[in-house]
């Protein structure tokens, strides 16, 4: 396959060392400069001339036309002249060698930037692979039809924290944020002191609102396990000696599924204590067993559970395992998303089956969204026997996969910026920007909300460009000074709604 890249003249030299330094051979890619400085202005009758010098009166030997990422031109008219197709390229010369590589078995797009149509191919590949992967398990068992163990994708647990203390519109608000996060299991968690009428009334709640979704109740207590049981969860969070003759007939004669843990009589004989459970449990007639060597926190003794969960792996293949991941999330102050990722890595080398997690403090936040793209990842990675890289999925959100290369300017005629110290007050009025959330909706999704004074009126939107332009649109400014500052604090705001964090106009987002 021929290939032709069009460029400009001072993209010119990165594109060439970008075809040079690619796993390609040379003499299938060929770099055509422009009459023109910046590729992002190629036009039809630019590429047309260039073309004509490249090749004279003589029919193109190419197969491929890729242009800047940036054009938005429309090539269709002299791609019909000329039987070659036109694509766009990616954006920046760095992402070059990436898209030649994928360039013999993918159709570029003539409206969306190689490297942005790559990033979303690759991702429905993945997608389409683990939906493939998933269908091909044959599991240990299932949860209303959501597979466990076998090799299944690890399925993410999210536990309600204290849902007995909740009213029912929490209750629908916290499911329809984890099932929008990636859930796969609800699980109802019953705060110390709980009635039965407030477990049975929790668990109904929940099965209203999704009622196919695996339900676990998540308490010791033997009366409340009683209780989950005949008002319908699917799962046991969680048995031990102490509980399992009280309850193994109702989870028997239901075939209720049961995390089975060990007892607290110290970490020593953990796994002895927690073989010994399964076995009674089995003794029972429990079927669908979950082990649970339990994960420590960090300081409390994290390297000694997970050789438990390494010891119990070795001693039994087959038997799901829960892996707790929230207990180390929320006795750590450092952001989520690495730690979920490398966890989920730790326990998929274990085969563990489900990650657990709740989302109680602020701080971890996005955890049942961050495992569920790692549980991904994690299976992916086993599938291509390949480090949790390049998959098509990712958890990247401050960091860059590749960072673009910085400009380089001369140091004459270079002007200091420096900040005004003074503001004038906009005789159109002042804004006070905050995060909102929009009362009497179904979906209370946060939006950016500046508020205008004194017409009252609330501009409400996602991003900064679509609030900022309806400000202008509404001509609710007049100094340019004002806009600045709008567009700068409206940024801050998009900022950390993108992050989840809290925004206060004036002040610092780090």
């Amino acid at each position: 396959m021929r290939i032709i890249l069009a460029t400009g003249r001072k993209a010119e030299g990165m594109v060439r060392d970008a075809v040079r330094t690619a796993n390609v051979a040379r003499k299938t890619c060929e770099v055509l400069t422009q009459d023109l400085d910046i590729a992002a202005f190629s036009t039809p009758k630019t590429l047309r001339k260039a073309l004509e010098e490249h090749g004279g009166s003589e029919k193109l030997d190419c197969n491929l036309i890729l242009v800047s990422g940036f054009c938005k031109a429309d090539f269709s008219a002299l791609e019909k002249e000329i039987a070659i197709p036109i694509r766009l390229g990616p954006r920046h010369a760095y992402d070059i060698g990436e898209a030649l590589q994928f360039a013999e078995e993918t159709e570029f797009s003539p409206n969306a930037p190689a490297d942005v149509f790559l990033a979303a191919k690759r991702k429905e590949m993945a997608k389409q692979q683990l939906y493939e992967l998933e269908s091909r398990v044959k599991e240990a068992f299932s949860l209303r039809g959501v597979k466990i163990g076998g090799g299944a994708r690890m399925k993410v647990c999210a536990e309600l924290v204290d849902a007995t203390l909740m009213k029912e519109e929490e209750i629908h608000r916290t499911i329809e944020h984890f099932l929008k996060s990636g859930a796969d299991i609800l699980d109802i968690g019953v705060h110390i002191g709980a009635k039965p009428d407030a477990v049975k009334k929790a668990v109904k709640t929940a099965l209203t609102v999704a009622p196919e979704v695996p339900l676990s109740i998540d308490t010791l207590d033997a009366e409340l396990i009683r209780v989950g049981i005949e008002t319908g969860v699917d799962m046991v969070l969680s048995l031990n000696k102490e509980n399992i003759s009280e309850v193994g007939d109702e989870l028997r004669g239901n075939d209720v599924a049961a995390v089975v843990i060990p007892d607290r009589d110290g970490t020593q004989k953990t796994n002895e204590s927690l073989f010994a459970n399964i076995k009674m449990a089995e003794e029972y007639g429990i079927k669908r067993i979950i082990a649970d060597p339990v994960l420590n926190a960090i300081g409390y003794g994290i390297a000694e559970s997970l050789y438990n969960y390494y010891s119990f792996r070795l001693r039994d293949k087959s038997t799901p395992l829960f892996f707790g991941v929230g207990n180390v999330i929320e006795l750590m102050d450092v952001d989520s998303v690495g730690i979920n990722a490398t966890l989920a890595g730790i326990a998929s080398e274990l085969s563990a089956d489900i990650l657990f997690t709740p989302e109680c403090s602020d701080k971890a936040r996005g955890s049942v969204r961050e495992l569920r793209v790692a549980s991904e990842m994690m299976m992916l990675s086993k599938a291509r026997k390949s480090a949790p890289k390049d998959l098509g999925l990712d958890l990247l959100m401050l960091k860059e996969k590749r960072s673009e290369p910085v400009m380089r300017i001369s140091d004459n005629r270079l002007i200091v910026a420096k900040k005004n110290e003074t503001w004038e007050l906009d005789p159109k009025g002042c804004f006070r920007i905050a995060i909102c959330e929009v009362e009497g909706k179904e979906e209370s999704d946060k939006k950016i909300c500046a508020l205008h004074s004194p017409t009252g009126k609330r501009i409400i939107g996602k991003s900064a460009p679509e609030i900022m332009d309806t400000i202008l649109r509404l001509n609710l400014v007049s100094l340019l000074e004002h806009v600045s500052y709008l567009s700068r604090e409206l940024t801050k705001a998009e900022l950390a709604l993108q992050l989840d964090r809290s925004y206060e106009q004036d002040e610092a987002l780090f």
